[in-house]
């Protein structure tokens, strides 16, 4: 794995966007100016910690609650292990799913190795989501139930302050 080393200025930028860019017709211009820099610059190294890896993406990350998508159920599938890479991308696709992954069986309790969080209104429509994954699995599908989240528990992930991992954060501590 390459190791992307900030300086000074791309730890100010991350602390500055971690959050998210402002609500601004030109958020980099608007960044730039908080940070007395360029709008290019901003734009420059930004895009160099990305393509460098020290930024994984960068995208909008809706509030589904404030949406009305209330219901979230991870949705858990046991696949013969030689058919998961080749349905695992396909439920992964799915408009309704957010995200989907392998985990390992732990036999005999936990057969399931295919992860899908699968999104709804309602619990029922989130029930009629994963019975559209059955469908699609058809035979490849092998059991499956629904597991509801009941609330968030963390939805931030890794914060920085100017001087390092940032103290607002427990789960950040350094020992």
């Amino acid at each position: 794995m390459q190791v992307f080393e900030l300086d000074d200025t791309d730890r100010r930028i991350v602390v500055a966007t971690q959050d998210g860019l402002p609500l601004t017709p030109q958020p980099y211009h608007t960044i730039a100016e908080e940070l007395d820099l360029a709008p290019d610059e901003v734009i420059a190294r930004m895009s160099a910690m990305l393509d460098g890896g020290a930024i994984r993406r960068m995208g909008v990350i809706p509030n589904h609650y404030a949406l009305g998508v209330r219901a979230n159920g991870m949705s858990v599938w046991n696949v013969a292990d030689e058919r998961a890479a080749i349905v695992g991308p396909k439920i992964g696709a799915l408009a309704f799913v957010s995200h989907s992954y392998r985990r390992p069986r732990h036999l005999p309790d936990w057969p399931y190795n295919l992860f899908a969080m699968v999104h709804g209104k309602t619990r029922a429509d989130v029930e009629a989501h994963v019975k559209e994954i059955a469908d699609l699995l058809g035979e490849d599908d092998l059991g499956h139930e629904i597991l509801y989240s009941t609330r968030i528990l963390k939805k931030k992930g890794l914060r920085l302050s100017s001087g390092g991992l940032s103290s607002r954060d427990p789960s950040t501590k350094r020992t």
